[in-house]
């Protein structure tokens, strides 16, 4: 598949989800890089030099931030010619070329380091989400991330993991009620916590679901009696009371297990029937994926 820059809007992601403004962050990415010129480039190469790199793959994952590229690329210099080959949450193999940007050599090299920032962290996560939905595969769990991300990239990071097969839960602290256990500390209990968040909801007309985290089976029980809420969230829940906590909610509510979740043990949690199994460490403890841009 290829792709030029004609468009670049067109092909870019659901930025509109995220409350993610992308233009703005690439300025702002450039601007922290640049300051006030590219030194070593502005001093060794012509500003007439014409130039053509790949993109090149030396890990083995699913590919993340291609249409982000483009994009960088196009904000670098509209006259970059850009052809995508391998499109955003591909299998990507050792030796694969993802991409070739041809154009001015200086723009090429003062685009290369967020280009490959981006993507290197980008496909990292979308590889892990990969391995842990594969991990799920045959059950009805959907591996989703949390809030854990990186200031200011959450729409980069959570665009990463749907690219990987994930999906998101709420993207910030506006579009969704999640009562945790500090929440429900502070209210002074799990009724007070959900009565008072029902009847601030109708007070400021707002239409969000509400999630409530339940420590131990005895709060599970509590939040059913209580009612009028979505998903409860089973936080560090064994194997065996996890279990049984899927059969006492009994299709009520959505359910979510949550809390030292690993790839050792996500199958044996996803096979108790749980609805999402949210995973931290898909967005604050990851590796990036090895990519390199080299002249050709």
């Amino acid at each position: 598949m290829s792709k030029s820059l004609s468009n670049p809007k067109k092909s870019f992601g659901p930025e509109h989800l995220y409350n993610f403004n992308i233009q703005q962050f690439i300025i702002s990415a450039l601007a922290e890089d640049t300051g006030d010129g590219d030194h070593t480039s502005l001093a060794c190469i012509p500003s007439t030099a014409k130039g053509k790199a790949h993109l090149l793959v030396k890990e083995n994952g699913i590919i993340a931030g291609v249409d982000l590229a483009l994009q960088i690329f196009n904000t670098v210099d509209k006259s970059l010619k850009v052809k995508m080959l391998i499109k955003d949450g591909s299998k990507i193999k050792v030796g694969d070329i993802v991409l070739i940007v041809e154009g001015k050599s200086q723009s090429i090299l003062l685009a290369e380091r967020l280009v490959l920032n981006c993507m290197q962290r980008m496909s990292g996560i979308a590889t892990k989400t990969n391995h842990l939905v594969q991990l799920c595969k045959g059950t009805k769990a959907k591996v989703i991330d949390t809030r854990k991300t990186s200031p200011n990239l959450r729409g980069l990071e959570k665009w990463a993991v749907v690219l990987g097969g994930g999906a998101n839960h709420r993207i910030g602290l506006y579009d969704m009620i999640l009562i945790k256990d500090n929440h429900i500390d502070y209210a002074g209990g799990i009724k007070q916590a959900i009565d008072a968040s029902k009847k601030y909801l109708k007070s400021k007309n707002k239409k969000l679901k509400i999630e409530v985290e339940a420590r131990n089976l005895k709060e599970v029980k509590e939040i059913l009696s209580i009612g009028g809420i979505h998903r409860i969230m089973l936080d560090n829940f064994s194997i065996s009371d996890l279990n049984k906590a899927v059969k006492v909610i009994a299709g009520k509510y959505e359910t979510e297990a949550s809390g030292g979740i690993t790839e050792k043990n996500i199958r044996s949690y996803a096979a108790c029937g749980v609805d999402f199994i949210s995973v931290g460490a898909l967005t604050h403890h990851i590796k990036s994926l090895d990519l390199s841009l080299k002249a050709i």
